[in-house]
């Protein structure tokens, strides 16, 4: 190996010596020089100080025209110096770019494509091989093969010559490329490339192979079109079968293809339509084989298929089949080996799956019953906030309408002062959101006023004040509606924790604004009368130009907010 200093130097010698200039004569078409030339100029470019001089002594468009020679060498030669220049070189690119390097290349391949003699092979491995140094990390030139149908060409290459190592090495590649750009995605899923990758794949034994064709399937698996054609394909099978092969080794390779197989496996269920072919009513045979992931002793496979479940769990037929189908089971055993230093990334994945299984009103009590809540309230003690996160919304989905499950949490005081510490938790917005619905929905579902006691003694008043101003309107009425229920039950007990969370200006502001919801001045209105029954509260309501501001919404074009203003008025001017 020589240091840069040396090839510096020796780019610097054959600058000088002028050779370069020299080549320009010796790359015209006609010359019996032509093909070495090339040659050389495709060995001194491999030189990254080199790429730039062959462009400034003005190589590139002399190469260009050489690709229109029929001469296989020369076009050998030729592919080979453009491709050289190209790697990392944004000069390069630009010089081929303004000759028009790429579309004659690009139509080369195209008219090539069928030839399946190894010298032919060979000329088409190099001009994919400059076509993907020429774009390579360049959303511009990548856009722009995209606009010349390269991805259409290349597949139909890669099937044809599938068991050309190198060729199809090119390919992928160069696919790999492609298909990161968002634009690429449409082509791709115009071609038979699903069923081409899944058919190679198949043919794999090495790893190296494997990994080199994941590469291409894990950016075109995020396009949901292309996931029912890689389902149709049969991968799932391929990818089933990785997993069989893998999951007892300790080697890295096997463990790291495990781990991509299980991934690109869950990638696809995201997909409504490959989701529900690979559900097939719960009968699905891939379906059945995922499950079973669950209880595996390995953490990656117990991830992927808690995240799968959570995935055929998008629709309330799925849920509720599932369900019956005694999953929920499953996942609470599963939850039930990570409750001590547990896998966060597999606590995080269980729980998302039962958030979503206990969406459907007739599975609350079914996953009640089980003992959902008791195993959920476990990882109460997590410090880790996506674990918090996926927590409260489980609870949250389990008591929607279920007004046992509500007042019996809504007591227990460990829980409650959890979720008023995380209503604090600034620098995670999300948990703190879910903290203020799960409180808002404990006083809702329940309507109980132990619970509206075991929530203000643990400080919980101020934050549902807070929720009220939030900037979602379903957050503010869920905290206005909580409110209400607090102010009707026991406003005794709340009105000094109301009166320190300025909860009478609070209601001025949102019921003045003219860009509050119709549901959050209605039920702001409705809050003001409740708390007219405290003597502080109603002495701030005086203190306030109410009246004003309700009698202007006596003409709200909303008739409830306005029914409503009328009543409100009627109240206030009775108390006042």
């Amino acid at each position: 190996r020589f240091s840069s200093c040396f090839y510096a130097e020796a780019s610097e010698k054959i600058q000088e010596s002028g050779i370069l200039k020299v080549f320009l004569d010796l790359l015209a078409p006609q010359s019996s020089c032509a093909p070495k030339v090339a040659n050389i100029i495709a060995e001194i470019a491999k030189n990254e100080f080199m790429r730039s001089p062959c462009v400034d002594a003005g190589l590139i468009p002399p190469l260009v025209q050489l690709l229109h020679c029929k001469d296989q060498e020369i076009l050998l030669q030729t592919g080979r110096a453009l491709g050289n220049i190209c790697y990392d070189s944004h000069e390069g690119r630009s010089a081929v770019d303004q000759a028009g390097g790429a579309q004659i290349v690009a139509d080369l391949i195209r008219s090539l494509c069928q030839n399946t003699e190894p010298a032919n092979q060979r000329l088409l491995t190099v001009f994919c091989g400059m076509l993907m140094n020429y774009s390579h990390d360049d959303d511009i030139l990548q856009a722009q093969l995209i606009g010349m149908g390269v991805i259409p060409t290349l597949v139909k290459l890669l099937g044809i010559h599938s068991q050309n190592a190198a060729l199809t090495e090119m390919c992928l590649v160069a696919f790999g490329n492609l298909a990161e750009l968002e634009s690429s995605k449409e082509q791709f899923a115009s071609t038979n490339i699903a069923e081409e990758l899944a058919s190679l794949f198949r043919k794999q034994a090495e790893h190296e192979k494997k990994e080199m064709i994941f590469e291409v399937l894990a950016p075109l698996a995020e396009n949901d079109t292309i996931k029912l054609q890689l389902v149709d394909a049969g991968l799932v099978e391929c990818l089933l079968d990785v997993v069989r092969q893998t999951v007892d080794s300790n080697k890295d390779e096997d463990i790291a293809e495990l781990k991509t197989a299980s991934d690109l496996m869950v990638l696809l269920l995201l997909g409504d339509e490959s989701m529900q072919k690979l559900f097939d009513g719960g009968k699905g045979s891939v379906f059945q084989q995922v499950l079973s992931w669950v209880p595996s002793h390995n953490h990656q496979l117990q991830l992927a298929g808690a995240l799968a479940i959570a995935n055929f769990a998008r629709n309330d037929g799925n849920c509720i089949h599932m369900v019956d189908a005694g999953i929920v089971q499953l996942l609470l055993d599963l939850l039930d080996r990570h409750v001590e230093d547990g896998n966060v990334t597999v606590q995080h994945a269980a729980l998302s799956a039962l958030r979503n299984l206990a969406i459907p009103v007739v599975n609350k009590s079914k996953m009640l019953s089980a003992g959902v809540s008791d195993e959920v309230l476990k990882f109460l003690k997590s410090e880790m906030p996506p674990v918090q996160f996926k927590l409260l919304g489980t609870l949250r989905m389990l008591i929607d309408t279920q007004a046992d499950a509500a007042d019996q949490l809504g007591k227990n005081a460990k829980l409650v002062g959890r979720l008023v510490e995380w209503c604090e938790a600034k620098d995670h917005a999300g948990v703190m959101g879910e903290s203020n619905r799960l409180l808002s929905a404990l006083i809702r579902h329940s309507k109980s006023k132990d619970v509206i006691r075991t929530i203000i003694h643990a400080g919980g008043v101020k934050h549902l004040v807070t929720m009220a101003t939030s900037e979602h309107v379903i957050m503010q009425n869920e905290a206005l509606v909580a409110l209400g229920l607090i102010a009707a039950l026991d406003l005794g007990s709340a009105e000094k924790e109301l009166e320190g969370a300025s909860l009478v200006p609070i209601l001025h502001r949102l019921l003045s604004d003219d860009l509050s919801a119709p549901e959050i001045k209605y039920n702001s209105m409705i809050l003001i009368c409740a708390v007219m029954g405290s003597e502080p509260l109603h002495k701030e309501v005086q203190g306030l130009t109410f009246l004003d501001v309700i009698s202007k919404l006596r003409s709200h074009e909303n008739k409830t907010v306005a029914h409503q203003a009328s009543l409100t008025e009627q109240r206030l001017t009775v108390q006042s």
